[in-house]
């Protein structure tokens, strides 16, 4: 059984604004994003778990509000951990993630700069990671491209979070997607800043991306830093499980090196919980 550390909420009314209209545009006027949590809960009831998130980027038009992921995770104590989300750009974000874990039950945080349009390396903004680390709850960062017109992509860059890793240093942080498409960067990230992470979600679908950002991570021996995520509902877990494992399919007949099979079987049964300190999973012996 395997752990699914980055997925996702969309309720009625979540989603609008430019991430919307900009999706119709990528994907045909007729897409909707809705993703109930009896979507979410008939694909995970028979995983070890995973990480719901909370989306709180009124810049790009989506918000999945706090509450509406900790009612939902609350009613799978063991099994589902739920991450809060502010927007950093408002005065009180650091209560309110303070309100978010000690109110709620949730236990991390959500943010993306490209999202919610804020550089993260800005000292404005570090007073919401204090409180983080005080708090003891990891940060997942979407810190890499979208398609969202109005985002901004020159606060996506991975290298962007080092002044934060290095100011809080048993601050624990895990960056979406690899940084794609900035994988080198991220793995130079992860590699010097112990507590820092990535996930390996959403990738799949560009199986030569894919297979570049995983050798950046075999080269540089990162790969015990790297957990398994599928962006669900964007992909499925089957569907990352799949592509994960069918990584080297693409070199058929080529004397380029592959990704070693027991690194990527390593990622897909990381102990995700225990590395993240998440509570009752934590203090328990994984089992896979």
């Amino acid at each position: 059984m395997i752990f699914d550390g980055h997925t996702h909420l969309f309720g009625p009314g979540h989603v609008g604004g430019s991430f919307l209209s900009d999706a119709k545009k990528a994907w045909g006027d007729g897409y909707e994003l809705q993703t109930t949590p009896e979507d979410h809960w008939n694909v995970y009831r028979h995983a070890a778990g995973a990480i719901v998130l909370a989306f709180n980027c009124p810049a790009t038009g989506v918000v999945v509000p706090n509450e509406y992921v900790a009612t939902y995770v609350q009613g799978h104590r063991g099994n589902l951990f739920g991450f809060a989300s502010v927007d950093p750009h408002a005065p009180d974000a650091p209560e309110q993630l303070e309100f978010a874990v000690k109110e709620y039950g949730l236990v991390g945080l959500k943010l993306a700069p490209i999202y919610q349009n804020f550089y993260p390396n800005d000292n404005a903004y570090f007073r919401l990671y204090a409180k983080a680390d005080e708090l003891g709850v990891p940060i997942l960062w979407h810190q890499g491209t979208s398609f969202v017109s109005q985002g901004f992509l020159d606060a996506s860059r991975p290298e962007l979070l080092d002044p934060i890793a290095r100011t809080f240093p048993s601050l624990k942080m895990i960056v979406a997607h690899l940084g794609h498409p900035w994988h080198a960067e991220c793995v130079s990230l992860i590699r010097k800043n112990p507590n820092v992470y990535a996930d390996l979600s959403a990738l799949v679908p560009r199986p030569w991306q894919f297979y570049n950002a995983m050798m950046n991570v075999t080269e540089y021996r990162v790969s015990h830093k790297v957990l398994f995520g599928s962006d669900f509902p964007f992909f499925t877990p089957q569907q990352t499980i799949d592509g994960a494992r069918a990584i080297n399919g693409i070199l058929a007949g080529t004397k380029l090196p592959r990704v070693p099979e027991e690194e990527i079987e390593a990622i897909l049964h990381r102990d995700t919980p225990g590395l993240l300190g998440l509570p009752d999973l934590a203090d328990r012996r994984w089992q896979v």
